[in-house]
């Protein structure tokens, strides 16, 4: 018997042992959650499982409905996240789950929508957060090494995880209990580390597997990337083509899962735009299910914001924007149109997917097909694969020629009809729009200037700078570093030519100088290199001279092998071009400071505000300077964004709320910043008098500070002849996929969101027009009535469909006959 036949057989002995077990219970519905080599199998039943990633801290409670709504409303039935320890223990034995990190809450919300949960309980999570999850003062328990058989760390991650896992039992949220949660996670992609600790990490992996089956949860426990998972725990696939590169589980009757399919890729500051295709992700999705998948999980499908000091090393504030719900949680066409037709199309073949037999039809050089079949019945779904990655190719399968547009794969529900191909997006597109908002204007800011301490303030305290980490304990971003020198008229150099510099060797992240109180500059690392070298020239006086650094961390690392032993901060200081030759500071004795001045008296809340002078702003400020204005709440009930383009590097907060860190000075090789608008989530906001404190490092002006609305109110639709009918054309009964109209054809579907109406048709071509959503551009065929026939369908509408049909465009004047006519529309939403 081949492996492939005896996997079936499990299959089939397996079912039967359920339907057995159903019976038996009489048909009592909470059996929990098992699994065999082609599924998971909930409560009794098998099913094909869309997942996308929504971490609870990334958002908030007020937007968690309407997240969940948009996912389900996608197509998805599970939603995945990871536990974020060092958000809901910050201090050792002092517990947070209230506001944005009510995890219960989050978990039922998802189970009242009709959905299940993956819980990634980690501890380690790396997810681009801070620390990776860990607490900061895990760092400092003795004798400490993280993710190793170590008794210290072993001791903390197993109290944390049944901390949780008891939390989620007394809620009853596993599936075993009638709650949501079908799965769950321990640890994180080891794979990548667990070399580096020899024995150490395979005892570890070894450990971290059976203590999670000892707690007993009722539903299976997984590990992504991690091939010798032990017993019963399912390794799993994270990457963007897990179809062709996951060597599947490590067992036979485990099924093959997808943890991590990412929908872009995640930005750290200096990083150019990151994009991902709607249909390269539709073409590695459905891959994946054509060889036996049965759930993929997107991340992410919505990012949301790293609020706060929450984003790992260099990481941007905003998460995976480029997620099928972006930062503000709506809609990113097509990407999210185009996968909940992909779901769709998938559904309609569920059940020659997760029982039919498996084969493989080579139909040409760079075309094949793999259908699903239960022998002896009707019921067959196939994938007609293009992997011919620039040449179309028209494929013969039973009977019947298919055109299969370059790197595509189309799916036949019923292995004769074609419902949807990856590589032809049949939903619609969008565009976003920052608006500025009409009731903002003329905005009154106020200053106030930290006190740029020295020596006299900060007294010497260590013969050495001290280490930044260890220094700050994670509390701030910011520590004070000061020292001084006597210099005296022989020791500086007489030309003019020649003027002293300030040479600073930092392990990161980011430095600002001052010299006797005068801001010198600026220098910084970056998410490769975090070390750096700061050099400028600096004005010296005879006598005594005060140096004063302040130290800078971007978040702390989230990755890689023995996290407790990276370092920040300076590490060695001089000043070159003295008469006397190189003078070396670094042992010279320097004084320390936590922080700012305005975080300890929290200038950035109404209260604290008061224990700081302020005086009106007037142009560009020092370097290292508070603002402060009031605002009305925007218009509408729609996202609030806020830009700063005039401003280098610092912090934002909004009634006492902290929206993360900007750096719009760092500029990506197209000379942009990484970021350019930040997220004020609505529940920050009040009606009037909204406080707004920004901290700026380098010096700015911040006269030109917006804050803007943003929608995506501009929406679009390029549909060519050859495009399939919208999957929603398409129905199966009985075993047979039939038109739910009277005839299935491609149509441009267009749906403006909340309700709204469409009130313009910007562009409309019927011919062989070019371009995206917000730049569609003219051919050299079009049809001269394009708008006027897409306005008598759509305008003063919510939604429309306007046939791809030449006897509506062309009539009896058509100019170009023999081309293959496409559809381009724009139209606005209001």
């Amino acid at each position: 018997m081949s492996a492939r036949a005896g996997q079936l057989l499990t299959v089939v002995l397996l079912s039967a042992l359920v339907l057995l077990a159903v019976a038996e219970d009489g048909g009592n519905k909470l059996q929990g959650v098992t699994y065999d080599g082609r599924s998971l199998i909930i409560n009794g039943k098998r099913e094909l499982l869309f997942s996308g990633s929504i971490h609870y801290p990334r958002s908030t409670p007020d937007m968690w409905p309407d997240l969940i709504s948009k996912a389900k409303h996608g197509g998805l039935n599970v939603i995945q996240t990871y536990v974020f320890w060092n958000v809901h223990e910050p201090v050792q034995g002092q517990f947070n789950f209230e506001g944005n990190n009510d995890l219960v809450k989050f978990i039922k919300m998802i189970g009242e929508h009709g959905m299940y949960v993956t819980l990634r309980v980690g501890p380690f999570i790396q997810a681009e957060w801070n620390h990776g999850g860990l607490p900061y003062w895990l760092r400092e328990v003795p004798d400490i090494t993280f993710r190793s058989d170590n008794a210290p760390f072993k001791y903390h991650m197993e109290r944390y995880v049944r901390k949780i896992i008891d939390m989620m039992k007394e809620e009853k949220l596993f599936a075993s209990q009638g709650g949501p949660i079908i799965l769950a996670q321990i640890e994180n992609e080891y794979n990548h580390i667990q070399l580096a600790y020899k024995e150490l990490g395979t005892r570890y992996v070894q450990w971290a597997g059976n203590m999670a089956l000892g707690l007993n949860i009722g539903v299976p426990w997984i590990m992504c990337k991690q091939k010798d998972a032990p017993g019963p725990v399912i390794n799993t696939c994270n990457g963007r083509h897990c179809g062709d590169t996951f060597t599947g589980p490590n067992s036979p009757n485990k099924p093959t899962l997808w943890t991590e399919n990412w929908t872009a890729q995640y930005r750290v500051f200096g990083d150019p735009p990151s994009q991902r295709s709607a249909e390269d992700i539709a073409f590695s999705v459905a891959r994946f299910f054509a060889k036996n998948g049965t759930l993929t999980n997107y991340y992410m499908y919505h990012g949301g914001t790293n609020f706060g000091r929450t984003s790992a090393v260099f990481t941007t504030t905003r998460y995976y924007d480029e997620a099928p719900l972006d930062e503000y949680g709506l809609q990113r066409e097509p990407k999210w149109g185009h996968l909940r037709d992909l779901h769709k199309a998938l559904g309609l073949c569920r059940k020659p997917l997760l029982w039919g037999n498996p084969s493989v039809q080579r139909l040409g050089a760079d075309v094949e097909a793999r259908t699903y079949e239960i022998p002896g019945t009707k019921v067959c779904a196939a994938f007609l694969t293009n992997n011919d990655t620039k040449t179309a190719q028209v494929a013969e399968f039973r009977g019947e020629s298919y055109y299969l547009p370059p790197h595509s794969i189309s799916i036949l529900p019923d292995c004769k009809t074609l419902v949807y191909n990856t590589q032809s997006i049949v939903s619609q597109h969008n565009a976003r729009n920052y608006r500025r908002s009409k009731v903002i204007d003329n905005l009154k800011w106020e200053m106030s200037q930290e006190a740029i301490p020295d020596t006299a303030k900060v007294p010497v305290d260590s013969k050495v700078p001290a280490e930044h980490y260890g220094l700050t304990k994670d509390t701030t971003d910011y520590a004070w570093f000061t020292t001084s020198i006597e210099v005296s008229p022989r020791d500086l150099p007489m030309r003019k030519d020649i003027v002293p510099v300030l040479r600073v060797a930092s392990l990161g992240h980011a430095v600002l100088a001052f010299v006797n109180g005068e801001y010198i500059g600026t220098a910084h690392g970056n998410h490769v290199e975090k070390s750096f070298v700061f050099q400028k020239p600096v004005h010296l006086k005879p006598g005594t001279n005060y140096i004063s650094l302040l130290g800078m961390t971007v978040g702390l690392p989230d990755s890689g092998a023995y996290m407790e032993h990276r370092f920040a901060g300076p590490r060695l200081v001089t000043i070159l071009g003295l008469n006397t030759g190189t003078l070396d500071l670094t042992l010279n004795g320097w004084g320390h400071q936590v922080g700012l001045d305005g975080e300890k008296v929290r200038a950035y809340t109404q209260a604290g505000s008061h224990r700081v002078q302020w005086k009106k702003a007037n142009g560009v400020g020092r370097a290292l300077t508070w603002y402060k204005t009031y605002f009305h709440a925007p218009e509408g009930n729609g996202p609030i964004a806020i830009r700063l383009p005039g401003l280098g590097k610092g912090m934002i907060w909004v009634n006492g709320k902290s929206i993360g860190r900007f750096w719009n000075s760092y500029l990506t090789p197209l000379l942009q910043p990484s970021q350019s608008e930040y997220h004020i989530p609505r529940s920050f906001i009040k009606p009037s008098d909204n406080l707004l404190v920004v901290l700026d490092e380098e010096g700015g002006n911040p006269q030109s500070i917006e804050i803007l609305t943003v929608d995506r109110d501009t929406i679009c639709s390029f549909i060519s002849e050859n495009h399939p009918p919208n999957v929603k054309s398409w129905a199966r009964k009985n075993s047979h996929i039939r038109p739910v109209a009277n005839a299935a054809k491609p149509t441009a579907n267009l749906k403006c969101s909340n309700h709204k109406k469409i009130i313009a048709i910007e562009f409309a071509s019927f011919g062989d027009p070019y371009g995206s959503c917000g730049t569609f551009s003219l051919g050299k065929c079009t049809s001269s009535i394009s708008k006027k026939v897409v306005e008598q369908y759509c305008l003063g509408k919510t939604s429309c469909q306007v046939p791809i049909d030449r006897s509506l465009f062309d009539k009896n004047n058509d100019g170009c006959p023999d081309i293959m006519k496409t559809l381009a529309i724009q139209a606005t939403c209001s």
